[in-house]
């Protein structure tokens, strides 16, 4: 059973999407700030997040900042109708997805369950394989999906689950161009649905965080108006 850690300031979101939540088959916590989230966070962290971004004592941003400091825990944003800033923000700092108030319950739970599944996929894609075949290397990248680790250069960089997938499908063929939509396939279920400007700021992120272990990475290259490549060096 899953451990999902609901954190919002609206009591009735708290007690509505936890009683949709459970009714699933979750096992959820709630918090109506980021403060005692992060609390309990440090004793035990749930396997998913979903994070209201404005919150009083520590905002969704903060929290997902200092989560970021020692986890890896996916997280869903939930925004007002007008935060398309505060979306492309989550995005770049971490979070794996964001759902915009007022939103359908049921798209929640696909979006969880769809993030869930991604990441017993990255558990399990190596199964029943040699652990040392496991590992992919692409020039100065290596991969090793068991462990959910990539290195570049020598030096391990922390991605999330969404920025593994994307970063493991366009080294998988270096050279072959990935149009958004085929990205989108690969990090999220057909259920979900996502624009463009998703994917693009998934595609930031992970080349800020490579570059913060080498500020000539240049291994993804942008064709525009086509997709993404991956370029071997």
């Amino acid at each position: 059973m899953a451990r999902i850690a609901l954190v919002d300031d609206d009591r009735n979101i708290l007690t509505s999407v936890s009683m949709t939540l459970e009714a699933e088959g979750f096992d959820v916590e709630t918090y109506n700030d980021g403060q005692s989230a992060l609390d309990a966070f440090s004793r035990r962290l749930p396997d998913l997040g979903v994070f209201d971004i404005k919150m009083p004592r520590m905002d969704g941003m903060d929290l997902l900042q200092r989560l970021r400091q020692k986890s890896k825990v996916p997280v869903i944003f939930l925004t007002s109708k007008d935060d398309e800033i505060d979306e492309l923000m989550g995005l770049r700092m971490g979070a794996d997805d964001y759902v915009k108030k007022p939103f359908s319950q049921r798209l929640l739970v696909e979006r969880i369950r769809s993030i869930l599944r991604r990441q017993e996929a990255i558990a399990s894609d190596a199964a029943g394989v040699p652990e040392e075949s496991a590992v992919m290397v692409r020039g100065e990248l290596s991969m090793d999906p068991l462990r959910h680790s990539v290195s570049w250069k020598g030096k391990d960089v922390s991605l999330t689950v969404t920025e593994f997938l994307l970063l493991q499908a366009l080294a998988s063929r270096p050279g072959f161009v990935k149009s958004r939509d085929q990205l989108m396939d690969v990090a999220y279920d057909e259920q979900v649905y996502v624009d463009d400007r998703t994917i693009d700021s998934h595609i930031k992120r992970l080349r800020k965080k490579m570059r913060s272990v080498d500020d000539d990475f240049s291994a993804i290259e942008t064709l525009y108006g086509i997709g993404y490549r991956y370029n071997e060096e």
